[in-house]
Formats: C-alpha cells, structure tokens, sequence
C-alpha cells in the first residue's frame, strides 16, 4: 500500500514535469511566431525548462527503483541490486521506454543549455515529445497485445501530446501573468497577444483530448456507461471528466471574455485591472489541471481486475 502511494506520486511527479516541458517547448514555437517579443522572456522559460528536465529525470530514477522493487517481489529496496535492475530495464518493454526517457531527458538539459531561442524550442520540443511518449509504457495502454495494443498506445500517446500542449500552455500563460510589469514592461501585451492567438490551437487540443479519451475508455473498459458508477477506475475518470470541464468553461471566459478584455485595457494603457483578473481565471485553470493528473496518476495504478464492470 506504501509503494501504491509512492507510485501515484512519483507517476504525478512525471506527468506535471514532463507535461511541462513538452507543453512550453511547444508553445514557445507558437508564440514566438505570433510576437517576437516573448524572446524576451527566454531565460524565464530556460529555467523552467532546464528544471523541468532534471525534475523528470530525478523522478524517473525513482519511478524505475519502485517498478523493479515490485516485479521483482523484494521486500525492500536495499535488496534491489544492480543486476535485477538491469534486468528490469533491458528485459522488459517498459524498462526499453525508460531508457528512452532517460536518453531523451539528458539531450533536452543539453539542448536548454547550449542552444540558441528558436533551435532550443525546436529542438526540444521533438526530444521531450519522445520522452513524454514513454509514459504510456507505463499505463494501461501497455497491457493490450496486437492490434489493439498499437492502437491502445498510439490512442494513449496522442492524448500525452494534447494534455502536454494544454498543460504548458496554462504555465507559460502564468509565468506570463505573474511577471511584475514594471521589471518585464513587454509582458502583458505578450500574455494578451499569445492568449487571443491560442484558440485554433487549443480547439485542437480539446478535440484530440476528447477523442483519445473516449478510445481510451472504450479501450479500457469498453462500450458501457455503466462503468463509470460501477467502477473505482468509472468513479475516479467521472471526477477527472468534472475537472476537465470546469477547466473549459474557464478557458472559455479566458477566450472570449478576459483576452479581449486585456487587449482592450492595453489599448487603453491601463491593463492592470485585466490582467489581475486573467492572472486568477489562469491560476485557477492550472489548479483544476493539477488535480486532473492527480486523477491520471491514480487510474494508471489501478489494476485491470478493478477496471470491468461488476
């Protein structure tokens, strides 16, 4: 029960830093093709990033150590040696995509690092792509053969990219609001200009988020809605379901309401009311996510005997 709850926090650990990563990196791209202006704010998002990825590549050591503590029954972790670790990493699928993982994570802390704006954003949005893939070696889309194996994973990991986009979105939006407009003078009208511009892209993100998530569930549980009551797994994906919707209702009042607001109030000279108001709507929506991957880490866990309908 001890290392149940480890898992789920080390798996929470994961999906937020790697999550983040890929998410800014990818939005990086994005804003830096609507304004020039956010290469002002390079090396706020550099430190975030370089943390990022050594935050992932410390939780991912960890996350290893507990999978070869489990699947190799001992009762402790000072009986783990060196040889059943490897066996763990080389003898298993998920001990492959770990690997990966690892190789990919360095190459972003080098690539955050030494390269310059636009390369590094280019650069390590494909490498933390890759290492944000692994993760669903990790879940229930590994536990299917074949066919619906492939498509369990391909369904699992296009949902990564979507929740990934979605969550560095939201955190670049706030680092964005949260910069003290007298030391960072150009940062509201980035935050405004990035946060009008973002809505063909999240529409593609809630679509992907939507779809892999209805293939998922089917996947998982099949074609019954009465596994969302009659299940822990149903109940837990029902809460995460209501977060996920409180989450588009604020991106909603975000988009049509308080962007517009703070472009308006920029427009006016007098933005501070806005985009106090836009700072909170943001730090909400970031909260509401948060506890969404809180649900994700907990379902991963459970076992597919508590996942069918009884």
């Amino acid at each position: 029960m001890a290392d149940d709850g480890l898992n789920i926090a080390l798996r929470f650990g994961l999906y937020v830093s790697m999550a983040a990563l890929f998410g800014i990196a990818v939005f990086g791209l994005y804003a830096l093709r609507l304004t020039v202006k956010f290469a002002y704010f390079d090396r706020q998002y550099a430190i975030f990033t370089a943390a990022a990825a050594v935050l992932s590549l410390m939780l991912s050591v960890a996350s290893m150590l507990v999978m070869a503590k489990a699947m190799s029954g001992a009762e402790s972790y000072s009986e783990l040696s060196m040889h059943i670790v490897g066996m763990v990493i080389t003898g298993t699928n998920m001990g492959l995509a770990w690997m990966l993982r690892m190789v990919a994570l360095l190459a972003c802390v080098i690539v955050v690092a030494r390269s310059g704006t636009r390369f590094r954003y280019g650069l390590l949005a494909v490498l933390s792509a890759l290492a944000l893939a692994t993760l669903a070696w990790s879940g229930h889309a590994a536990m299917n053969e074949g066919v619906q194996g492939w498509i369990h994973l391909v369904s699992d990991i296009a949902h990564l990219f979507a929740a990934g986009a979605w969550v560095g979105a939201l955190f670049s939006f706030v680092i964005l609001a949260l910069m003290n407009p007298g030391l960072h003078p150009d940062a509201p009208a980035v935050l405004s200009k990035t946060a009008n511009g973002f809505a063909r892209f999240g529409t593609v993100i809630v679509v992907t988020l939507m779809s892999t998530g209805i293939a998922n569930y089917l996947l998982i549980i099949g074609p019954s809605i009465k596994g969302l009551i009659t299940t822990q797994y149903g109940m837990l994906l029902s809460v995460k379901l209501a977060l996920f919707i409180g989450m588009l209702a604020l991106a909603t009042v975000n988009r049509f309401f308080l962007g517009p607001r703070v472009e308006q109030a920029m427009q006016a000279g007098n933005q501070d009311e806005a985009v106090s108001l836009l700072r909170r709507s943001l730090l909400t929506e970031t909260a509401l996510v948060v506890l969404v991957i809180a649900c994700v880490a907990w379902l991963g866990v459970l076992s597919p005997t508590q996942l069918r309908p009884v």
